[in-house]
């Protein structure tokens, strides 16, 4: 019996604080590059990122962008024409062909990151099951057991928060993330550490509670993104984290968009 072709895809997930990309093989992500400024900030950074997820390719495949920046859209599609191992490349949105099915007023409004999000937890962990992607903002994400997309809620990121804090008041610092959690704030850095771990999992604890009671489902609950394994330290629910959750929703939904069935 002859062995079938693994089924590869360029992946890449635009957020505004950081972009990633990698390479999707059969549904596992690999050569995975994160580049804080992304594509605008960091051009040949990109490049380079490209050439990682590509390199030692037999063949040029195709490639399927999750984009949430619209001013970089341009400059991507300049660079997947110009890859020489790019064939084709694919820029989601609603309209897109994917597992999940988008059940919502307005399909147009739905980001395409949340749309991946969806995608990678219901094939990863099937459903009904929250998604939870903290970036930028912190989006929650709920997908039935049959495969529908139904809406969620988006909150402030902790990059937000902090450089709110930052920004609006004269004497609060630029916090920085990491180092454990003080048992209360004994200086100005630490009680904004307590506040922003405390506090985030206790939003992340109700929104998770609130849209389970007023669903009546029980979903399970994955976490994605830059901030997830910080900010859900010692929360008291089950959570599982999935750093390349995004990057294999981007695939899986190129894996229908392409029309891949082998």
């Amino acid at each position: 019996m002859e062995r079938r072709a693994a089924v590869k895809f360029l992946v890449v997930d635009v957020g505004n604080t950081s972009t990633a990309a990698g390479l999707w093989t059969d549904g596992a992500v690999t050569r995975v590059s994160h580049m804080d400024g992304g594509i605008l900030g960091d051009p040949d950074g990109m490049r380079k990122a490209v050439e990682k997820a590509l390199a030692g390719l037999r063949a040029p495949v195709p490639a399927a962008v999750a984009s949430v920046v619209p001013a970089a859209d341009g400059p991507w599609k300049k660079l997947l024409e110009s890859a020489a191992g790019v064939s084709a490349a694919l820029f989601i949105d609603a309209r897109t062909p994917s597992p999940v099915r988008v059940d919502y007023p307005k399909k147009s409004s739905v980001g395409a990151d949340r749309l991946a999000d969806a995608a990678g937890a219901f094939d990863r962990y099937g459903g009904p099951v929250l998604v939870a992607d903290f970036g930028t903002a912190l989006t929650v994400d709920a997908v039935t057991a049959d495969a529908r997309w139904i809406g969620g809620c988006i909150a402030p990121g902790l990059p937000l928060m902090r450089d709110y804090l930052a920004e609006r008041t004269a004497k609060l610092p630029r916090m920085k993330f990491g180092g454990p959690c003080p048992k209360i704030g004994r200086s100005t850095e630490q009680a904004m550490r307590f506040g922003a771990e405390v506090g985030y999992r206790g939003m992340v604890r109700e929104i998770a509670r609130t849209l389970s009671r007023n669903l009546g489902v029980r979903f399970r609950m994955v976490a994605t993104g830059g901030y997830a394994a910080w900010s859900l330290r010692g929360l008291d629910m089950p959570v599982t984290v999935d750093p390349t959750l995004t990057l294999h929703g981007v695939g899986v939904i190129a894996k229908e968009a392409y029309g891949w069935k082998r």
